[in-house]
């Protein structure tokens, strides 16, 4: 689904934050990145969603090799991937329901459906209530179930999630993880950044681990951890 070769990333004229960086995401895996902070976690997720090209390296995504799509090419292929940034990232003007609403909008589906949908999802996370308010209004953890929905809504193929847990208690965090396992069942690759030893120890997936802009891989069922050099995860 998803494929790294040699895939390196500066800023500016500055040093590399990401250095030969070489994996292969499979379709229906479920992984954490982790990693301390400045290890670059943020960087990778930025390549994985196609929002930044590499400075060295390819990118393959769906069959696609990215270093040779143009922007208009690269943005169809985004409608692929739902994200949850770290930072929300909601419309400020439009409500809850909007928010949740737009990609299904975007891909055409109509008001009677995207209505049963929005409404079904948040309910799910708890603001079914809360739909017709503007995010300035909410706090934190309810802006982040808000992102959460907006992400997964339209049944991505790849997910990614920039600690999607931070805001949130540990129950409606650990409830929260169980809609991602869900979504992996039904054939959604997931990729959660995240810091929480509670969901790390709690869930036995792997975990993509960032270090000095390396990447390795541990697997808690055989307690190993090795360099990715080519390996499918």
């Amino acid at each position: 689904m998803i494929k790294f070769e040699h895939v390196g990333l500066r800023y500016g004229i500055g040093p590399e934050v990401l250095s030969d960086i070489t994996f292969t995401l499979t379709s229906g895996s479920f992984h954490f990145l982790c990693g301390p902070s400045g290890a670059g976690k943020t960087s990778l997720m930025s390549l994985l969603y196609l929002g930044r090209r590499p400075t060295r390296g390819t990118i393959q995504a769906f069959g696609q090799n990215t270093n040779l799509l143009s922007r208009t090419d690269l943005a169809a292929l985004r409608q692929n991937i739902g994200v949850i940034f770290q930072d929300f990232r909601l419309l400020p003007h439009m409500s809850a329901f909007d928010n949740v609403a737009l990609p299904l909008r975007i891909n055409g589906m109509n008001e009677k459906k995207t209505k049963a949908h929005v409404e079904e999802l948040l309910d799910w996370v708890g603001l079914g209530d809360c739909m017709h308010r503007l995010p300035p209004t909410m706090s934190g953890g309810q802006q982040q179930r808000i992102a959460v929905a907006r992400a997964v809504i339209a049944n991505p193929k790849l997910l990614l999630a920039d600690e999607p847990t931070g805001n949130l208690d540990d129950e409606i965090g650990m409830k929260l993880m169980g809609l991602f396992e869900q979504l992996n069942k039904m054939g959604t690759t997931i990729v959660i950044a995240t810091h929480s030893l509670q969901i790390l120890d709690s869930l036995p997936h792997s975990r993509l681990i960032l270090e000095n802009g390396q990447l390795h891989i541990f697997n808690p069922s055989t307690s190993s951890t090795t360099i990715k050099e080519n390996v499918d995860v």
